[in-house]
């Protein structure tokens, strides 16, 4: 009988172990079973589910879910307009139903993927409950989003406190988001159009508060990171997800207002901005944010290069690829020769079984 990743997970959370202690027989386990030569906590840990029974589980509640609300007539689209309190109530038992499956399938079962469904169902609940109260009590629709948006991200944090999914911590950094932008309209600046969202030369603040919670919420990702930076537990899983929403707040801001701006300056401003995403995704070994940057770099083939477009996209699928494979040979050679800086020591390890000298 062999000892899980769950096992391990259960062990360094009753204190009986390190999460180096983990990470290193982790390393032990996959080396001696020629999966790799490496611990885990070298690579970027993503899991949607871990089997087809999880898949299987997923679609009966999603169909579920919709005959649930075929039922009852309950939606996001019809709670947005006139609606009885049935509608409250209906959302209330939908948010508990949720909950009390989440009680089964991820603090028993510990289900990845069905724990993602429940998240994205008990979210959609949650914001159907805000809707409807806020036009019981008489909102209008600019406080309506308000209200709707802000009880729902108290709602997933709230039940991120209680399951632990990192998943709904993503919710969550997108719940903030909106419920920021609606209070901005309600304060009297206009429905953004997309763009405007990413564009700091726009007039409107919504693209300054974008980028504003796009480091807050890189701020909060990285000291999940930290605290798990042998990436055994779920902190690292959740840090994970927060930098999906954060990288492209970031990034798009900064890219897209230099790429519009169409000088030399900005586009050899935006290309330096992009080499140092590229570089601090591999100091901090989080990969979102070259994916978050590598639509600017087609885009400005495209644009400026003309002719050459198409061999300077050829080769920067090349160089993903590369990196790709060499990314822990990468990051090994770019952390050696950086000086000691604050946080460093606390990075996800870059030797293997993390041969760092002592601060």
């Amino acid at each position: 009988m062999s000892l899980s990743r769950d096992d391990l997970r259960a062990a360094v959370a009753a204190g009986m172990i390190s999460e180096a202690q983990a990470a290193s027989v982790l390393a032990l386990s996959e080396a001696r079973a020629g999966v790799r030569e490496r611990m885990e906590g070298r690579d970027e840990p993503f899991e949607l589910f871990r089997g087809f029974n999880e898949i299987f589980i997923v679609v009966g509640l999603v169909i579920l879910y919709a005959g649930w609300m075929g039922v009852t007539g309950l939606s996001a689209a019809t709670s947005l307009g006139p609606t009885g309190l049935s509608f409250a109530i209906y959302a209330a038992i939908t948010m508990a139903v949720s909950a009390g499956l989440a009680g089964y399938f991820t603090l028993r079962r510990r289900m990845v993927a069905p724990s993602i469904a429940l998240t994205v169902m008990f979210g959609l609940a949650a914001l159907q409950l805000g809707a409807s109260l806020g036009w019981q009590v008489g909102l209008n629709f600019q406080q309506r989003a308000v209200f709707t948006a802000g009880l729902a991200t108290m709602a997933m944090l709230g039940w991120y406190g209680v399951f632990r999914i990192p998943f709904s911590m993503a919710l969550v950094a997108l719940g903030v988001f909106a419920t920021a932008g609606a209070a901005l309209i309600v304060q009297g600046a206009g429905l953004p159009r997309p763009q405007e969202l990413f564009l700091l030369s726009a007039d409107g603040p919504f693209a300054a508060l974008t980028i504003v919670l796009g480091l807050i919420g890189l701020a909060v990702a990285l000291a999940f990171d930290m605290s798990d930076p042998h990436r055994v537990t779920r902190r690292s899983a959740t840090g994970f997800w927060l930098h999906v929403v954060a990288a492209p707040a970031i990034v798009n801001t900064v890219a897209l207002t230099l790429f519009t701006d169409g000088s030399r300056g900005a586009v050899m401003a935006l290309m330096a901005f992009l080499a140092a995403m590229a570089l601090f995704a591999l100091v901090i070994d989080r990969r979102s944010f070259i994916v978050a940057g590598v639509g600017y770099v087609v885009a400005l083939s495209l644009g400026v290069l003309e002719d050459s477009a198409m061999l300077a996209i050829l080769l920067l699928g090349l160089a993903l690829v590369l990196l790709g494979a060499g990314w822990e040979q990468m990051r090994g050679s770019l952390m050696r020769a950086l000086p000691r800086f604050p946080g460093k020591d606390r990075l996800p390890p870059w030797t293997l079984l993390d041969e760092r000298p002592p601060a």
